[in-house]
């Protein structure tokens, strides 16, 4: 990538200051679209959803089409962790979507065009999500429905259109069979017409509304985590910046390649023995065969009511391509937490992370945050077994660390109910080892950035948090 694109994007990050429409003017613009728009979310029985049904043969859950997604089972053997074996549900959504975002600079800063998006299972309704959120079959209109506005930008070969990032990254492991969307960031020279619901913002904008519970959806996280900003000489080009210490110290681990703990080398090799080393094994099984979970006409659930179940809901959302649908979605049994650790060392800010054995993924392991408990099991006696540091997130006082980050962020609202989880970023001290279990490791926010890149490599959870990250 050129210095021009990265300067660009780390311009904008920096940018807190919007001519067209402050962050202030950005919240009444968003809660004047959630008083607008027409939307009930009802939960239903399965029996009463439209074009959804339990195949006779294997109990799996499925879209009359063949398209969309489907509710299937699946039973896992691993050598990792101490849980060897299980079945479960999990959503087949073989589909690559878009996760799209249109920017333009315009008077010098570049600007992300933003959408005010309800999705069925919001917590809060309407969220800010990328230009252009959609499967394969709703681009495709599988759902009879109209055309995702400025899908065009995205699937023709444009002269005003330039790619500034595009990769393939995953979904949640525990809930998907290795799902993967295309993310993708491109700027239009041209004129853009600024439709409906949508709006223009600063980068630095979106990570300062990333500081709220629940306006950022999972979408536009994923998307903006991937974002590069250069190297240290970067810095030589924006003076004055008025940051505290710790904005300044997550430029410098953004930006600074020679002081990690860890080499890349060596981060590799710690990924390859642990891919090497751990087995997974899963294999597709009829929904109505996986053992100890049940079904009735409301839920498909754990027979602990532990992990999550699998709901109906009927939506009714007036700006949506398609006013009225019935469809699946995954309800977790409670909130979770993701958190990071991120500690000093050799004068520059290192993240603990997480090699993560997850049933769905694509590549066995993939980067996770330092804690993550999706499912509310953290709590006394409802684990399976015991999470490393997580005294330190649920009592950073009595640790003497230091909260850096802390919101709620939901998970993905067109396919899980009301999800949120407790995002987290803790500073530790001096105190706290260097020296770390086998399966974390320290690493840059730069070296982390390098990973991004690939395909595979940082599960969704870290990324989303990762997204949050600000420099001012």
């Amino acid at each position: 990538m050129n210095n021009k694109v990265e300067y660009n994007f780390l311009n904008s990050a920096l940018t807190l200051e919007n001519p067209f429409l402050s962050t202030e003017s950005f919240m009444d613009w968003l809660e004047e679209k959630k008083a607008n728009v027409n939307h009930k979310i009802t939960p239903i029985k399965f029996s009463e959803m439209s074009s959804w049904g339990f195949n006779d043969e294997t109990g799996n859950l499925e879209h009359s089409s063949g398209k969309f997604f489907s509710i299937e089972g699946i039973n896992v053997k691993t050598n990792w962790g101490v849980v060897s074996e299980w079945s479960q549900p999990i959503i087949n959504q073989p589909e690559i979507g878009f996760l799209g975002i249109i920017t333009k600079k315009i008077d010098g800063v570049l600007y992300f065009l933003m959408q005010a998006k309800i999705e069925p299972g919001n917590i809060n309704s309407v969220q800010l999500s990328p230009t252009l959120q959609a499967t394969k079959s709703n681009y495709t209109q599988v759902h009879k429905g109209n055309t995702p506005n400025y899908l065009e930008y995205f699937l023709e070969d444009r002269a005003d259109v330039s790619v500034l990032l595009d990769q393939l990254q995953s979904e949640q492991g525990a809930r998907f069979f290795k799902k993967r969307n295309r993310n993708i960031i491109i700027e239009v020279s041209s004129e853009i017409e600024v439709k409906e619901d949508f709006c223009w913002l600063t980068l630095g904008q979106l990570k300062q509304l990333l500081t709220l519970d629940n306006v950022i959806n999972m979408d536009t996280r994923t998307v903006i985590s991937g974002i590069p900003y250069g190297d240290i000489e970067m810095l030589s080009k924006f003076k004055k910046l008025k940051q505290s210490n710790y904005e300044k110290a997550l430029l410098l681990s953004e930006l600074d390649t020679k002081n990690a703990l860890n080499s890349m080398e060596g981060i590799i090799s710690w990924i390859t023995k642990h891919k090497a080393f751990a087995e997974l094994e899963v294999d597709k099984i009829p929904l109505n065969s996986i053992s100890d979970w049940h079904k009735n006409d409301k839920s498909i659930y754990h027979e602990a009511n532990k992990y999550f179940s699998v709901i109906a809901v009927r939506a009714e959302i007036g700006n949506r391509e398609v006013r009225s649908w019935t469809q699946p979605l995954v309800k977790s049994a409670q909130e979770g937490i993701i958190a990071f650790i991120v500690k000093e060392i050799n004068g520059l800010l290192h993240f603990l992370v997480q090699a993560k054995l997850e049933s769905g993924n694509f590549d066995i392991i993939e980067l996770a945050p330092t804690v993550q408990c999706l499912t509310g099991n953290y709590r006394k006696g409802e684990n399976e077994y015991e999470v490393n540091f997580l005294d330190y997130i649920l009592d950073p006082a009595s640790k003497n660390a230091t909260v850096r980050y802390s919101t709620f962020q939901s998970e993905e609202g067109g396919r899980f109910f009301e999800e949120q989880n407790k995002n987290v970023i803790i500073e530790v001290g001096d105190d706290f080892d260097v020296v770390v279990p086998d399966k974390f490791i320290w690493m840059t926010l730069n070296q982390i950035k390098t990973f991004i890149k690939f395909n595979n490599y940082l599960n969704i959870q870290s990324r989303s948090l990762l997204s949050a990250v600000k420099f001012v």
